[in-house]
């Protein structure tokens, strides 16, 4: 489904500012594959997303999604197969719109959409029944702006929106993480909900251990730009929150004593 090999990114190469981002990236997601991404800041995690999104371009190395090579496509032309959501609420909706028109909008992503009318009684009926399995009552409100939304009323549209035109691959970028922790509950289970009934593969970054640990059915740990360790539903399953504080107290030690020794 998605294959990444020998992915690096580097910012401000040959400069005071140089950063590796990622380096050496080998990944495999199988279809229906929902993985979790934690790390440190600076691990690389979003930048992963980014560059499979195609918002950043790797230095070296290669990707595939659903058997095409995808490192010469262009971003919107990858969001025909891609969707994404992103940390800030604000971000993926237009908040001047109403609620249907951001549907509309969503359900000819990555298509011509020429001068025909976005909303018609077809698709109407279709917004209000995706909309009333959300449970927040936003089916009575589809002629009301999206600006008028609370934030987590905005990423479980959000998700709708992404999960509308059956995407090969949903990238969760922190999704949550804006959310008060009432709200962000809501929008994991909605999260469950919307990827189990799609079928989706997806890839989640989070900060959240325990959301990480209760999440998909694999986990990755990043670190300086490497995955430096991979659970798999099994060992995910039996994993705790303390167990990955010690693979990151490890991956950290290993850092003091590189610095030690340069």
């Amino acid at each position: 489904m998605l294959t990444l090999n020998g992915v690096s990114k580097t910012f401000f190469p040959g400069t005071v500012n140089e950063r590796q981002a990622l380096s050496g990236i080998d990944l495999t997601l199988d279809a229906g594959d929902f993985v979790t991404i934690i790390g440190s800041n600076g691990a690389g995690k979003s930048t992963l997303l980014n560059v499979i999104a195609g918002t950043i371009s790797p230095d070296v190395g290669s990707i595939q999604l659903a058997g095409q090579a995808i490192n010469k496509i262009s971003e919107p032309a990858r969001a025909r197969m891609i969707a994404r959501v992103f940390q800030d609420p604000q971000a993926g909706t237009a908040p001047h719109m109403t609620i249907e028109q951001n549907l509309a909008i969503a359900l000819t992503r990555g298509q011509l959409r020429g001068l025909r009318l976005g909303v018609n009684a077809t698709r109407r009926e279709r917004f209000r029944r995706e909309l009333s399995g959300l449970g927040l009552g936003l089916e009575d409100r589809m002629t009301h702006r999206v600006g008028l939304l609370s934030g987590g009323q905005r990423q479980a549209l959000s998700l709708l929106m992404a999960s509308f035109t059956a995407p090969s691959l949903l990238l969760l970028d922190e999704h949550t993480a804006a959310l008060d922790p009432e709200r962000a509950e809501a929008v994991l289970r909605l999260t469950k909900q919307v990827v189990a009934q799609g079928r989706l593969t997806a890839l989640m970054v989070t900060h959240n251990m325990e959301h990480a640990l209760r999440m998909g059915n694999r986990l990755l740990m990043m670190h300086e730009g490497r995955v430096i360790h991979q659970l798999d539903a099994a060992a995910k399953a039996k994993a705790r929150v303390s167990d990955l504080l010690d693979l990151f107290a490890e991956a950290n030690a290993v850092l003091a004593d590189r610095t030690l020794l340069g």
